[in-house]
């Protein structure tokens, strides 16, 4: 992989779905009076590197700890590992205290007894190695603690290590010895073993990546890039050789406006009561008013029954005409203000209730998602088509490729509100919260609705539709995320 071909651009969203040519025409054909005009970036700033690009990375960090304090190369990697690459950190501790310093960062061992030391001394003279029980080596390898071994033994000890996935962090045979063997000590016990040797640089590269706070592998399926960046919020990068987007904190799915910690939380949740919610939630729900059978096909919340006609919300059962006025209280949860006095495992159903509200609105949309890329095909295939039939140019039907990206943009985000309200406690920023929730809401499905009937929704329509839906999102992330 060369260097060019990791240079870094950003600007795609979602897969490439082409939102900055959305932005750049909404600025101009703007109908509302707020224009949308993103004052933040949702994209990180940062780069796509190869593994020698990284190897340099490491080689500059240690190069520049050299230069600051008396050590040699092989324990200044050990050092910025254990110290997450932090050379001001190291360098202040290791003016403090230098000793305590070293052995807290497993470089050096703790003084041991001098029976202890007078025993280790009588077995070097033999050449006798305490694991295997065997003596006369003639050379018996150690780490810097001095303990001794043989060969074979540190080979088997390195193999076992890594077969745990253990590489920077191999430590000494010797108990409660917590020395770890730099790189070039493991490389030199087993240069006789390739398929070993491959092994260990994989995983100590692994490692040291991990353990670099601007660093972190790209999470699609075989690839090989790292990307780097030094981001403080978990905004989104998508790496330029899979095209695969994640968060640069912690390598989850993009989930903004929802912190790393929340997800994580939630998904957990998510795991452990997923059954009961399927359980509890149909995937079929009747008609408020004739009560037949619905199954929802689209991604649109706006449903029409087939049989009476009857427009209404999938999510409330609301009636569609009056609900224009009524997603603040659709998508709010209403805590019951009694729930404090009730009985045990009556507040138990309670708090699976509130779950299930969140959990119900998480997955809807997600759905959703999934059934708008069916929406997106047909939307190419008819682009497509007009094309072909000399009905504009290609250029000329762009605008619905862009409502139906915007669309994805917009639901993603609305996605992930549902998170990040259930763990937002009660409260004035609570309401704030849910208020502009529920504004996106609207938009959204507003947007969906048009955009799922593009050939009767004229595009100036259509774009105001896109306009407003983009603007509400932007506000909600530059009052709860950025």
């Amino acid at each position: 992989m060369d260097d060019e071909d990791m240079s870094c651009t950003s600007g795609d969203d979602y897969g490439g779905y082409g939102d900055e040519d959305y932005y750049n025409e909404a600025d101009v054909d703007a109908a509302d009076d707020v224009a949308v005009t993103p004052t933040h970036s949702e994209e990180a700033d940062y780069e796509c590197l190869n593994v020698n690009q990284v190897e340099r990375v490491f080689t500059d960090g240690v190069n520049s700890l050299v230069s600051r304090v008396p050590v040699n190369e092989k324990f200044a990697r050990i050092l910025l590992e254990a110290n997450q690459w932090d050379v001001e950190k190291i360098v202040k501790h290791f003016r403090q205290d230098r000793t305590e310093f070293m052995r807290r960062s497993h470089i050096d061992a703790r003084p041991e007894p001098r029976r202890k030391l007078s025993a280790t001394v009588t077995s070097i003279a033999k050449g006798y190695c305490s694991v295997c029980a065997m003596d006369g080596y003639s050379e018996l390898p150690h780490l810097s603690c001095g303990h001794c071994f043989c060969e074979h033994c540190w080979k088997s000890h390195i193999e076992s290590r890594l077969s745990e996935g253990v590489a920077a962090r191999i430590e000494c045979m010797e108990s409660n010895c917590e020395v770890y063997a730099p790189a070039e000590f493991v490389l030199k016990i087993i240069k006789s073993s390739n398929a070993l040797k491959l092994k260990y640089e994989r995983f100590l590269l692994r490692d040291m990546v991990n353990s670099h706070p601007h660093l972190k592998f790209c999470v699609g399926n075989d690839c090989q890039v790292i990307i780097r960046s030094t981001e403080i919020k978990p905004k989104r990068v998508t790496c330029l050789s899979c095209h695969t987007s994640f968060c640069v904190k912690c390598g989850a799915d993009y989930h903004a406006p929802t912190s790393c910690d929340t997800i994580r939380q939630w998904m957990t949740k998510c795991a452990d009561d997923s059954e009961t919610a399927n359980y509890i939630s149909a995937h079929t729900k009747d008609c408020p008013q004739c009560h037949s059978c619905i199954e929802k096909a689209g991604g649109c919340n706006h449903i029409q029954c087939t049989r009476c006609r009857h427009h209404f919300c999938w999510m409330c059962f609301g009636d569609w005409k009056s609900h224009g006025s009524e997603y603040y209280e659709c998508s709010r949860y209403k805590e019951n203000p009694s729930v404090a006095a009730e009985a045990n495992h009556v507040k138990a159903r309670r708090a699976l209730e509130k779950y299930l509200h969140y959990f119900e609105r998480f997955e809807n949309h997600s759905k959703s998602l999934k059934m708008e890329e069916e929406l997106r095909d047909k939307i190419r295939k008819k682009i497509d088509d007009k094309v072909n039939e000399h009905n504009g140019t290609w250029i000329d039907w762009q605008y619905l490729h862009k409502s139906v990206s915007l669309l994805t943009k917009c639901r993603y985000t609305l996605q992930y509100t549902y998170p990040f309200a259930y763990y937002l406690s009660a409260g004035p920023r609570k309401n704030l919260f849910e208020y502009q929730q529920a504004q996106l809401e609207k938009e959204v499905e507003e947007l969906a609705w048009a955009v799922e009937r593009a050939d009767g929704t004229a595009r100036g329509a259509l774009e105001a539709h896109m306009h407003r839906a983009e603007h509400k999102r932007q506000t909600l992330l530059h009052d709860f995320f950025f």
